[in-house]
């Protein structure tokens, strides 16, 4: 697998996407995965917010979240069924205002992937919109799927035998997330001024339609829950 990120210039709220792209990618090859960071999505779809005070972001966090709860350092939320901060709202590289998630990054992925299809007159597409998020009791950021189209997102072992001929109960690979990480590692999440990615002979199973929720698990049925529930 190769990933490629690309350099560019910077993305203003309310410039073409596409345009953008096609920019700094004239071509390319089928049975590509092309990584977008959700910042320069928002800003093409005008999620945006102006910062006044305190009060009005926690009133903006709140809104745009499932679940909210004041930590020492942040506002712990649950978004789009992801526990993240801050609803993803986020203030770096945003030039003063708060860049929001993107309303919808399953509908963005599939839109763009269409568009972007018929413009690289190619076959097989896969688009992936990626953020970063924290892990519980790890340090650091790694990067995370908040949308994609044209491929699986999940590989599932389940009945099938391991080496040693004992069938698999429970393994399944989250390849959406793990692609997501790889990319944002060599886009960066500083000034680097990379927000595209191109994956190529990535380990994935091109399709049409994908399943939306194939990601998402029940907050009852998480494994977690116990666990968190008793702290």
């Amino acid at each position: 697998m190769k990933i490629q990120p690309i350099k560019t210039k910077i993305f203003n709220e309310g410039d073409s996407l596409v345009d953008f792209i096609f920019q700094y990618l004239p071509k390319l090859e089928n049975n590509s995965v092309l990584v977008v960071t959700s910042k320069i999505v928002a800003l093409a779809e005008g999620r945006t917010a102006i910062i006044r005070d305190t009060k009005t972001k926690e009133q903006l966090i709140k809104a745009e979240s499932d679940l909210a709860i004041p930590t020492k350092l942040v506002w712990l939320t649950i978004k789009d069924n992801q526990v993240m901060a801050a609803a993803g709202i986020d203030e770096s590289n945003a030039n003063g205002k708060l860049i929001l998630l993107p309303k919808n990054s399953f509908q963005s992925a599939a839109a763009l992937r269409r568009t972007l299809k018929i413009k690289y007159k190619i076959k097989n597409l896969g688009i992936l919109i990626t953020d970063s998020r924290t892990a519980p009791l790890r340090a650091g950021v790694t990067g995370t799927a908040l949308g994609y189209a044209g491929f699986a997102g999940l590989k599932d072992y389940r009945g099938q035998p391991d080496i040693f001929g004992r069938k698999f109960k429970y393994s399944q690979v989250n390849i959406a997330d793990s692609l997501a990480a790889a990319a944002v590692l060599v886009m960066g999440e500083g000034r680097e001024k990379q927000p595209l990615a191109v994956i190529e002979d990535a380990p994935v199973k091109f399709c049409k339609k994908i399943k939306a929720g194939e990601l998402k698990i029940d907050f009852k049925d998480d494994m977690y829950r116990p666990f968190f529930k008793r702290l």
